[in-house]
């Protein structure tokens, strides 16, 4: 990834926060076909001294090759981003020199897949994405809520995989190239979201 040297991002807090609050990645994986691509929604644990970086959680359909992958693996995850039209700018009332951007936020994740298949470490992985998932709704739906006979099913129709994250990298390219002026004036058109990691960015 380019990462030029004002948007470059190392701070842990950050990069995981970002994964936290958008955990849906897109793990890329390079096999006899060529890359591929999937979408897939993961956990992230902090890690231990295995992982320092941390350790990313998911599952897929048996169904899926991806389980079976035996090498690499890089996992995008996408924050918040938003146009950024050059009126925002100072300059543009006086000198014109300005153009259009965009800011974004994004980490990559890199490792090695490991694919889990005992049915215990894969029914605790749905206790917790699913409560973490469900938690905003008025009446939040449990695992224990489905048949136990259905559940142990499914249990079998789908594997865990673990990626162990050897290298992180992030881009936060929030405006923190523009004067104080008009990192002020671009966080507050932004929406919500874009604005929180302007602010977390600058903090």
């Amino acid at each position: 990834m380019y990462r030029p040297s004002c948007f470059d991002e190392i701070r842990p807090s950050l990069l995981l926060g970002l994964i936290d609050a958008h955990p849906l990645g897109t793990i890329i994986t390079h096999g006899d076909g060529g890359l591929d691509a999937t979408h897939i929604p993961f956990e992230i644990d902090a890690g231990d001294e295995n992982a320092p970086y941390g350790i990313l959680r998911a599952h897929v359909s048996r169904a899926n090759p991806l389980w079976r992958h035996d090498g690499d693996t890089l996992v995008v995850f996408q924050g918040p981003s938003a146009y950024i039209t050059p009126a925002l700018y100072e300059d543009k009332k006086i000198n014109g020199k300005v153009v259009p951007t965009y800011n974004y936020a994004v980490v990559h994740a890199h490792g090695r897949l490991r694919a889990i298949e005992d049915p215990a470490w894969i029914l605790a992985l749905l206790g917790r994405l699913t409560a973490r998932h469900e938690a905003a709704q008025a009446v939040p739906w449990s695992v224990d809520d489905a048949p136990p006979d259905f559940i142990d099913r499914l249990l079998t129709m789908i594997v865990g995989i673990e990626i162990p994250i050897e290298r992180i990298q992030g881009t936060w390219k929030v405006s923190q190239n523009r004067s104080q002026n008009d990192q002020r004036t671009i966080t507050a058109a932004m929406d919500a979201p874009m604005a929180r990691e302007m602010e977390r960015r600058s903090a």
